[in-house]
């Protein structure tokens, strides 16, 4: 693949004609989702480097990333008058990223792409490290490839058009990094007052609530840098994911079977589920809380299976658990996660792979675990 230049930036102005000038392209074309299209491309639109430039726009959510949605981007820059030398930039989360770089790297065996996240979750993960995909038949990321962008530009003032809920699902990739790689990280993770990033809790007229702001979105853009650092370091080692990269799956064999049932049960009849009324309607998992859950179990595997120390595993639990909350499940749903599980990127002939901790940054790739340890882990994440 061809190498990804991530910058943070200090001036999206600056960042963004620099990215685009860096670009073979004879048209640009901007993909932004219903939510981006109001909240975000607003502050892009305006700039000279853009001008001229079609907007293509789908559905917003997780939901939305399916083949249709692909298929209306590849519609749009084929009637867009898009060549091999043209330039897509991808404004939005995760889902924006992932699927606007597939869109970008299958349209006429592929063109350039330039990726503004505008999540923290995409900030740390999801628009870094070249994986690009949709959603097929229910499972998460079954259809991709990996594919740089030209450049990812990472711009913090997006952050200020999200909720509380989609700061915390960020978060979750930035604490499994630093549980990849060294206890400091770690240590500053559990104990960053995540609450405080609430844009809702500041009084803007007070003084000393705006300095209060200003001093934890500092050490939160130091923290993504550090975050964003970590999986540079080890996609740059191994770009196609064939060892270490998959470190970076820590809590997700878990946690994609949790959000793939989440979305799976929001599509169910509420007559056919077994559960408190109060769970019922819910909307799918974020991405970071279905990683969040992910890690309580295997976090668990990892303290029974290769020694990860049972006090800082209960200390991150107890960091989700106050941050995140649960999703409800019975003993009734393990059969169906199992399943799920099955279906991971990772596995071997059948075999589902884990990736474990023996310790903070002793990261244990390739591991297995029987049934009976799985519905354990299962068990510990209901009654932690």
């Amino acid at each position: 693949m061809n190498p990804q230049k991530v910058v943070i930036s200090e001036n999206l102005t600056e960042a963004l004609a620099t990215a685009i000038a860096e670009c073979e392209h004879d048209r640009t074309f901007i993909l932004v989702d219903e939510t981006t299209e109001r909240c975000c491309l607003p502050i892009v639109s305006g700039l000279n480097c853009v001008r001229g430039a079609r907007i293509i726009v789908i559905g917003a959510t997780d939901s939305h990333k399916t083949l249709d949605s692909l298929s209306h981007v590849w519609e749009a820059l084929g009637e867009g008058g898009a060549t091999r030398h043209s330039l897509l930039i991808n404004i939005g989360g995760g889902m924006v990223t992932d699927l606007g770089g597939f869109a970008a790297s299958t349209f006429k065996r592929g063109i350039n792409y330039i990726n503004i996240p505008t999540t923290l979750l995409s900030m740390v993960d999801a628009s870094v490290g070249g994986k690009t995909g949709i959603n097929f038949r229910g499972l998460k990321n079954e259809i991709g490839v990996f594919s740089n962008a030209s450049t990812v530009i990472l711009d913090t003032t997006f952050l200020k058009t999200l909720d509380a809920e989609n700061i915390c699902s960020g978060y979750a990739e930035m604490l499994k990094h630093g549980l990849i790689s060294n206890e400091k990280m770690w240590a500053e993770l559990i104990n960053f007052e995540l609450g405080t990033l609430n844009f809702e809790l500041y009084d803007f007229t007070k003084a000393e609530q705006i300095t209060k702001f200003k001093l934890q979105t500092s050490r939160l853009k130091r923290m993504l840098a550090d975050s964003v650092a970590v999986k540079q370091r080890i996609v740059t080692e191994d770009p196609l994911e064939q060892g270490i990269r998959k470190a970076l799956n820590l809590g997700h064999t878990v946690g994609h079977a949790f959000e793939s049932f989440s979305l799976q049960r929001s599509l169910l009849p509420p007559s056919t589920l077994h559960l408190p009324p109060s769970t019922l309607h819910l909307p799918p998992l974020l991405h970071g809380y279905a990683v969040a859950y992910g890690l309580i179990s295997e976090l668990y595997l990892s303290t029974v299976k290769t020694g990860f120390p049972s006090d800082k595993m209960h200390q991150t639990v107890s960091f989700i658990k106050e941050h995140y909350g649960k999703m409800a499940i019975t003993c009734d749903d393990y059969p169906t996660l199992l399943e799920l599980m099955t279906h991971d990127k990772k596995n071997v002939a059948g075999t589902i792979n884990f990736t474990l901790l023996g310790g903070i940054g002793d990261i244990r790739i390739n591991q297995t675990a029987t049934k009976e340890d799985i519905y354990e882990a299962l068990d510990f994440y209901r009654e932690c």
